[in-house]
């Protein structure tokens, strides 16, 4: 894994959407991977500017997205495919057929898992995957002791999660307690991984990315088993890793982004 430091969570969305704009006028078909939540939100807020300003075009891109809770309609406030249109799809040229989110309002969602995977072995894996981390280690929504040989699957969101994903709803009843996700076999798939990292919150989940062994109770562990993985945290969250006695010893990539 390589790691950049930045000062700042404006400097990791300049150098995150920095990498995707590389991808994009790099292969006008490219498969993008995203996520969505708060830490990914200025980021594809520059990619918007940058398409504004400098007309670069979507229009042959598709994307994946990581997941979608189980039980709210594509039109819900709070589903992660509302929140991908108001962010980004909706300010770009991208066509409404090259957007692939899984349907949490499927009535029978292992087969609309299966449909998932189907489309993504089709389409090809992401060129490059946005991830954000989750306190607990969770990647996508792969809580602690998911299989890393799944693929597309229904889970069940742990308490902590729930409580975590509140503050985007009016209280923590209104979570859902299931969501669809892509699973770590399919996010290992990926040619390129970009891992964000943002705020003091994480800071305890980053160094136990660096420090620990690969285990299936710290999902996002299994980015060690990548070959091409970029973390961009800013110094919030670097908080804890630098404290760490062998931290001289963890190399960090130098960017213009401080």
């Amino acid at each position: 894994m390589r790691l950049y430091v930045t000062k700042n969570h404006e400097g990791l969305s300049e150098l995150a959407a920095a990498y995707v704009l590389d991808v994009v006028k790099t292969k006008s078909t490219a498969v993008l991977g995203l996520a969505t939540g708060g830490t990914p939100e200025r980021t594809y807020q520059l990619l918007v500017e940058d398409h504004i300003k400098n007309k670069t075009s979507y229009k042959h891109i598709k994307t994946v997205n990581l997941d979608e809770y189980v039980g709210l309609s594509s039109n819900h406030n709070m589903s992660y495919r509302k929140y991908m249109h108001e962010k980004l799809f909706k300010h770009i040229d991208i066509c409404d057929a090259n957007i692939h989110i899984p349907n949490g309002a499927a009535e029978d969602i292992n087969e609309e898992c299966k449909r998932y995977d189907y489309n993504l072995d089709k389409l090809g894996y992401p060129d490059i995957q946005i991830l954000g981390l989750g306190q607990n280690g969770h990647i996508g929504f792969n809580e602690p002791g998911s299989d890393f040989s799944q693929s597309t699957h229904l889970t069940k969101l742990t308490e902590s999660t729930r409580i975590a994903n509140a503050r985007f709803f009016p209280s923590v009843e209104d979570v859902p307690v299931y969501a669809i996700t892509m699973g770590i076999a399919s996010i290992l798939k990926s040619k390129k991984i970009l891992l964000l990292v943002s705020g003091q919150r994480k800071a305890n989940t980053l160094l136990r990315l660096f420090t620990e062994e690969v285990h299936t109770q710290f999902p996002c562990s299994a980015l060690n088993l990548h070959d091409d993985v970029v973390v961009i945290a800013d110094e919030a969250a670097m908080i804890e890793l630098r404290r760490f006695k062998e931290y001289d010893s963890i190399t960090v990539e130098q960017t213009d982004r401080v």
